[in-house]
Formats: structure tokens, C-alpha cells, sequence
């Protein structure tokens, strides 16, 4: 592919032989699971996003279900979130017992409308899970306002926004605890699944930290149902090197967006991602909005540019949840998404002149 959506073999030979001498490291002390390797990488993290502690985990989802779990959230309750996001979000959600509640999301940022939170609360209302979508933070601070006026937890879903601030706080040290994700194709990625969570919460840390490893602090004696969510010491290892690299990577990502804003703007057809003066992004995701989104992600591949729908479709329209009642039209902006918003390459290291062939096909189409 000549242009792809990510280059993950570039970053690998950028740290070629730190990332081999790492693993290397790890399998000749055959310390696989827990150890120094994943200790160091939740200390690390912790520091990183300014937080009291990191929960390593098996993936961003367990990430979620554990701070859920944790809570005590479950059956008969009822989470805020957004229809706009991975269906790891909801469904997180859903495997505690718990009904998701969806409102609609901002028509440029795609994050949620935070204005609308408040008519979707009830009684069984325990919390707000927002998603800092494509590496842009939602405004917490009226968010935070709603959830402390009504007793309410707030959980941020950053598994796309590590590095992402809000008035000069990081993602992850936003709210009661945070949900991140290691997944290759993330802003910091491992070599397979990995997650970790990030709170100040004393009690909610060690029970996550309990629930992740079976229900146990003793092996082999167990007071609590868990599952068997570890982060394994070679993803840690290979995370670790990674990490004092990710701002100047996000930066590269904020340059390339600058560089679309700059070639795309006033092109018809077409909507540009908004950036909020509240905070900096890290642009996980660079997403263009087009009704004629099919004719231009066949002409960026027919030309070896890799591209993507995010999403296809809305939570509230999956056929899974169905059975929370929800019609398209409940939720008019989020549903206005739905095959029409595109990723563009974006990523570290991407070039002007590469940037230059991407928007050149796009304008051919919408010319």
C-alpha cells in the first residue's frame, strides 16, 4: 500500500533495537506474567497521567468492565455514555448488568453532548462513562458539575486519547478512575491486547486490582468472583520503551491534522474535525464527514490509501441492543454518522507531500 492509515512496521524499525533488546530481556528472564516489566509500566503510567495508580490489564474492554465491577455497579443500574464509540464502551456495560443510556454526541467534535446528560438521568442513574473519542477529551468540567450535583461517578473511556489534556490535566486523571487501551493501532500500542486503568481511588485500584486476577490477594484462596485479566510482561516491556516517545508522536499526529485543516478548508462536500480550545488533542483518528463517503474511501483505495469507516453504525442501532428501545432518529446526530465518517492517514511520521496525495484524490471526488 503506498500511503497506509497506519504504519506500525515504521515505528518498529524507529525502535528496532530497543524494542528486540526488551524482549529478549524478558524471555531470558522468563518473568512472563506480573514482574518488574509490568510494575515498572504502571508506575510509569501512573506518573505519565498524574494519578496515584495504574491497574495493568488484559486489554481497554476489561479495563472498563473492571472500574464498572469495581464500583459495584450491576444489575438495575444505569450508565450515561455515547452511541459514538467502539462497542467496547456499551458493551462493558451491558456484561456488569447494567442498562447503558445513550445521548447524542456534538456534530464536529463526536463527542458527548454534555448539555444532554442531564434529561437522561433517573433514579437507577449510578454513572457517566464519556469517551474521549478520537483523542479530543469531552468538557469535563460541566460534565464533573452534573455528575457531583447528583451523586454520580464518572468513568473516562480513554483508550483513544493517551496524552490527550484538558485544561492542562491529563486523560486518565479526569474523573474517578480511567479505562486505557494498549491495542496496536492505538497513539501507545503493544504487539497484541493489553489495558490499563488509572485512579486515585485507594479502594477502587485494589479492588481492580483483585477482581483482574481471579478474586484473590492470596493465591489460592478466594473471597470474590473475578475474571483472569493480566498484562503479560512482553507487551509491558515493549510499552515501556515505547512511552518516551508517545508526545512526540502525538505531536507529529497535531501536525498532520494542522496540514488537512489547512489543504481541505472550504472544500465542499466535506466536514473537518473541530478541535476545542479547552484542551489538546492527540488525534488518534483524523475524521472527515462526507455523504459521499463510499465514492471517496473506493477512490483513496483504488490510489494504495489506506482509510476506514468509524463507525458504520451507532450503538443504539446495533441489532444487540435492540432491546433498549432506542429508534434511529432518538439519536439524530449520532445516526448522521453512520457510514459518512472516515479516518484519513494521519499518523507519526506521515509526510506534507504524502498529506498532499490524500487530499489530492479526495478533491477529485468531491470536485
Amino acid at each position: 500500500m503506498g500511503i497506509p492509515l497506519l504504519d506500525l512496521k515504521a515505528q518498529y524499525l524507529e525502535l528496532k533495537d530497543e524494542l528486540d533488546a526488551a524482549v529478549t530481556d524478558v524471555m531470558a528472564n522468563a518473568a512472563f506474567i506480573g514482574g518488574p516489566k509490568v510494575k515498572g509500566l504502571e508506575a510509569a503510567i501512573a506518573e505519565y497521567c498524574g494519578t496515584k495508580h495504574a491497574v495493568a490489564c488484559g486489554n481497554g474492554t476489561d479495563a472498563l468492565f473492571l472500574i464498572l465491577a469495581g464500583m459495584g455497579i450491576g444489575k438495575g443500574d444505569e450508565v450515561i455514555t455515547t452511541p459514538f464509540t467502539f462497542f467496547a464502551t456499551a458493551e462493558a456495560i451491558a456484561h456488569v448488568g447494567a442498562t447503558p443510556v445513550f445521548v447524542d454526541i456534538e456534530p464536529d467534535t463526536y463527542n458527548m453532548d454534555v448539555s444532554k446528560i442531564e434529561a437522561a438521568i433517573t433514579e437507577r442513574t449510578k454513572a457517566i462513562m464519556p469517551v474521549h473519542i478520537f483523542g479530543q477529551c469531552v468538557d469535563m468540567e460541566p460534565l464533573l458539575e452534573i455528575a457531583n450535583r447528583h451523586g454520580l461517578k464518572v468513568i473516562e473511556d480513554a483508550c483513544q486519547a493517551i496524552g490527550a489534556t484538558y485544561k492542562g490535566t491529563m486523560a486518565g486523571a479526569l474523573a474517578d478512575a480511567a479505562a486505557f487501551s494498549f491495542f496496536p493501532s492505538k497513539n501507545l500500542g503493544c504487539a497484541g491486547d493489553g489495558g490499563i486503568i488509572t485512579t486515585d481511588d485507594d479502594e477502587l485500584a485494589a479492588k481492580c486490582r483483585k477482581l483482574a486476577s481471579h478474586g484473590t490477594t492470596k493465591k489460592y484462596f478466594h473471597d470474590t468472583l473475578g475474571v483472569n485479566s493480566r498484562l503479560d510482561s512482553l507487551q509491558a516491556a515493549i510499552l515501556l520503551v515505547k512511552l518516551p516517545h508517545l508526545d512526540a508522536w502525538n505531536a507529529q499526529r497535531r501536525a498532520a491534522a494542522a496540514i488537512y485543516d489547512e489543504l481541505l478548508a472550504g472544500v465542499n462536500g466535506i466536514d473537518l474535525p473541530a478541535a476545542r480550545d479547552y484542551g489538546v488533542p492527540v488525534y488518534h483518528l483524523y475524521i472527515v464527514k462526507s455523504t459521499r463517503a463510499d465514492e471517496i474511501m473506493d477512490a483513496l483505495k483504488n490510489a494504495g490509501i489506506g482509510t476506514a469507516l468509524y463507525y458504520p453504525l451507532a450503538l443504539h442501532e446495533q441489532e444487540v441492543f435492540e432491546y433498549l428501545g432506542y429508534a434511529a432518529e432518538d439519536l439524530p446526530v449520532a445516526a448522521s454518522c453512520d457510514g459518512t465518517t472516515l479516518a484519513l492517514p494521519a499518523f507519526p511520521g506521515i509526510t506534507r507531500a504524502q498529506i498532499e496525495e490524500v487530499v489530492q484524490v479526495l478533491k477529485g471526488v468531491l470536485a
